[in-house]
C-alpha cells in the first residue's frame, strides 16, 4: 500500500471530532491516535489531534516512547 501524504491542511481534519479519526503528525510521520484513551475526543492535556505535535511532544514527560504503539498512517509534506 502506497504511503500517504498529509499537508498541514489536510491533517487539520483529522481533529478526532464529530466522529473523524484522530491523527497527530511527529518528526514528519502521522499516527493514529483515535482509539488511545488518553485522546478522547481528539484532545489530550490541551493539545488537539490533526496538528503537528513535534515540538509540543519534547516536553511531555512521556517523550517519544509513546509513538512506538502507535500505527503509522502515513507523512507530513515538507
Amino acid at each position: 500500500m502506497e504511503e500517504k501524504i498529509f499537508t498541514e491542511k489536510e491533517l487539520e481534519k483529522y481533529d478526532g471530532q464529530n466522529g473523524n479519526p484522530a491523527y497527530v503528525a511527529i518528526d514528519g510521520v502521522v499516527y493514529d491516535v483515535t482509539n488511545v484513551s488518553a485522546w478522547k475526543d481528539g484532545v489530550h492535556h490541551g493539545n488537539k489531534a490533526g496538528q503537528n505535535l513535534s515540538e509540543i511532544i519534547k516536553k511531555s514527560p512521556h517523550g517519544k516512547k509513546v509513538l512506538d504503539k502507535l500505527e503509522k498512517v502515513g507523512k507530513l509534506a515538507d
